[in-house]
């Protein structure tokens, strides 16, 4: 029982503190997913989260239930969504129940902006963490450039680019088989 609290705790924790979707909770599951509670190494984060963007729905859902249930099973999946999912649930209805008035105050639409702004700056953060870690050659570097090429020119969908990188990332593994 106690995993399933700790799951839920820590997920909710995160989900609380998630502002600007999957990308923003990097940093966050960084700190207590790796490095707090040891549940998962950097590369395993990054697999959970690559498969997260991968597959339907949200990727902060998905994360942490990958994460839940790698630590614990269904159960575990179940308390790590339950625990990412409740902050937002709860946010959402006080907001709405009070959106209108506020909107119109100018303080609450600067505040906005303000969360906005820390939010890019969390991901360019860890946009360049992940690139110092994950970039070690002249094969991870052209990857790299030519996924973000065909994201930010071809407009290929973040899924089809993940797939494309799969694939040339086992490109090197045949060459070493023969």
């Amino acid at each position: 029982m106690k995993i399933y609290l700790q799951l839920f705790w820590t997920f909710f924790k995160i989900g609380l503190f998630t502002f600007g979707g999957g990308y923003a909770m990097l940093p966050l599951l960084q700190d207590e997913v790796v490095r707090k509670k040891g549940w998962a190494s950097e590369n395993d984060l990054m697999d959970y989260y690559s498969l997260g963007q991968c597959t339907p729905g949200i990727i902060a859902i998905n994360v942490a239930t990958f994460i839940g249930y790698y630590r614990a099973g269904k159960s575990g999946a179940t308390a790590a969504t339950l625990g990412i999912v409740t902050p937002s649930v709860i946010v959402i209805t006080l907001i709405a129940a009070v959106l209108q008035k506020f909107m119109a105050n100018p303080y609450v639409a600067h505040a906005f902006e303000g969360i906005s702004l820390a939010v890019v700056a969390l991901i360019a953060d860890m946009l360049l963490d992940l690139g110092r870690k994950n970039i070690r050659d002249w094969l991870t570097a052209a990857v790299f450039v030519i996924a973000l090429g065909l994201m930010v020119i071809a407009g290929w969908s973040p899924a089809a680019v993940v797939l494309a990188a799969i694939a040339a990332g086992l490109i090197p593994q045949r060459e070493k088989k023969q």
